[in-house]
């Protein structure tokens, strides 16, 4: 009997109005997620909005304010296990990190949407998805800047295999092709690789790249009938 009087219609509407809030906010910055295919899309976006959102507008009702103040505290500690399991480091590069701090964010609005405060989830998704759409291209820019070598946490380099009478033809080739890629060299080395064929190494001098521009370089560079072998790789130097 204590669930039928414990029916508030009003608190009802409230709820509704949070969930809503949740559901379609966190969908705003799910989408963003989604459309650029990472670890955590649209529904995980969406469902850790509604989760907070739930457990703050529960907390809200059952013990007030205060009550809602220790749940947000739980919350915020909460998604970091969560948002550890997108994280992923691969060939010398951390993932993730960014949706995992997305994940943050969507709790963080889910949060303010449970306790009532529409119009602030409404601010931080637009500042959420600012985060992930406007700034990008600042940091694309700024990553592919030359930074000092001992700054420098990962070292991709660009190795390619030809005959040593295609040597200097090869070597112009790979320079041109990845400065029209925006990937200047910092250092260029040449090493013999058996009798007849030598090794170009192009060390970049970004330290952030995009692996599926550098797979297509190698691509083009495997197609050529000058070279024998290409391929890239990435390396950490502690």
């Amino acid at each position: 009997m204590e669930a039928i009087h414990n029916i508030n219609l009003n608190s009802l509407l409230d709820t509704l109005l949070s969930l809503s809030t949740a559901f379609i906010l966190g969908g705003l910055i799910g989408f963003e997620r989604q459309y650029r295919q990472r670890t955590a899309g649209l529904r995980t976006n969406v469902l850790v909005a509604i989760g907070a959102a739930m457990f703050v507008d529960m907390a809200n009702r059952l013990h007030g304010h205060a009550g809602a103040t220790h749940v947000i505290a739980y919350v915020v500690s909460g998604i970091g296990f969560l948002g550890a399991g997108v994280i992923m480091r691969e060939e010398g590069n951390v993932r993730g990190i960014n949706t995992a701090a997305t994940l943050w964010g969507s709790a963080a609005m889910g949060a303010a949407a449970g306790a009532d405060l529409i119009f602030e989830a409404i601010l931080g998704t637009i500042f959420i998805l600012a985060a992930n759409t406007l700034l990008r291209p600042i940091v694309n820019a700024i990553n592919r800047q030359p930074l000092d070598v001992t700054s420098a946490e990962v070292t991709n380099t660009v190795c390619v295999i030809t005959s040593r009478e295609h040597q200097k033809v090869v070597l112009a080739m790979l320079e041109a092709r990845l400065e029209r890629a925006n990937y200047p060299t910092r250092d260029l080395d040449v090493h013999a690789f058996g009798e007849e064929d030598v090794e170009i190494e192009a060390t970049l001098a970004a330290t952030s790249v995009d692996g599926a521009e550098l797979d297509a370089l190698v691509r083009q560079f495997t197609a050529s009938s000058l070279v024998k072998q290409a391929f890239w790789s990435a390396s950490t130097t502690e």
